[in-house]
């Protein structure tokens, strides 16, 4: 972890979460720009979107990518998008377990998950306990996202099941997307405290509560980002925070790199969090 600076009079540590790089982040770059950026910036790893391009399916090219720049990979996100609904397979059991091993071969502990569409009856069906039944079986903490209704021109659309907020659904493990909980005009902070322990991994990004999901960077919309991590870290979040921003409006690639160098720094500040003074019969404080 990096060393972090105090202010005068004060003292800072870092929690130990890992702060790493989605590969959706650097789209429609590719997955292996997402490694060398990473690199290059200095991400403590990846998180890889399982389908945003050929290279992120093809867990060989993966693992070379990871080797060569020396970046691990800490999450896969299963390929559970409407644009990825074909890769690996359509049976979406078996992209799940070929997402888990995945994520043996590249040594990472998270596989994220978004709950089921509404057509997909026969897999949203007992979802939670097969999701657990994976947790068991595999080793790995399958993650379930936060999602938002859909709204049309008649009122919400239920897309998802058994539903888009997993609160209080039996999840062992969780994914908290801030800009899912903007486009749900929900609050991200409230969703931290609802959750507790079971939060285990975070899609840093922010949103302005659009019927879109705008992905922005960190800080420039209404989900009290900074908040956010200093709870995290004020809690000990042993986690992953992982930066998902959409970068697709970026000019140039200097302005796409200045936007992921900013968000890096802006999770790493706010993860750190004040230390504990111990002033001793001397008068000479020690960083508990």
């Amino acid at each position: 972890m990096p060393d972090i600076e105090s202010a005068p009079g004060t003292a800072a540590r870092a929690t130990t979460a890992k702060v790493a790089l989605s590969t959706a982040s650097v789209y429609p770059e590719t997955t292996s720009s997402a490694f060398e950026l990473a690199h290059r910036l200095g991400y403590d790893g990846v998180e890889v979107m399982v389908g945003i391009d050929p290279v992120a399916a093809d867990i060989d090219a993966v693992e070379k990518l990871r080797d060569y720049h020396g970046v691990p990979v800490l999450a896969i996100h299963a390929p559970c998008l409407l644009i990825t609904q074909r890769v690996w397979g359509t049976d979406p059991w078996a992209k799940l377990e070929r997402s888990a091993e995945a994520a043996h071969r590249l040594d990472a502990e998270v596989v994220v998950v978004h709950p089921p569409f509404r057509w997909q009856r026969e897999y949203g069906r007992n979802f939670a306990e097969g999701i657990q039944r994976l947790n068991d079986a595999t080793g790995i903490k399958f993650c379930v996202e936060n999602m938002y209704p859909w709204r049309t021109p008649g009122g919400e659309l239920k897309a998802y099941l058994p539903g888009w907020d997993p609160t209080n659904f039996d999840y062992e493990h969780l994914t908290l997307d801030l800009s899912h909980a903007s486009t749900a005009g929900q609050q991200s902070v409230d969703l931290v405290e609802a959750w507790g322990d079971r939060l285990r991994h975070v899609h840093l990004t922010d949103g302005n509560g659009s019927m879109k999901d705008e992905h922005l960077v960190p800080g420039r919309g209404d989900q009290r980002a900074a908040e956010v991590l200093n709870h995290l870290a004020r809690r000990g979040f042993t986690g992953h925070v992982v930066l998902e921003i959409n970068s697709r409006k970026s000019e140039t690639r200097a302005k796409r790199e200045a936007d992921l160098a900013e968000s890096l720094a802006f999770a790493r500040s706010h993860l750190a969090r004040p230390a504990d003074f111990v002033v001793n019969s001397g008068g000479v404080a020690n960083v508990g």
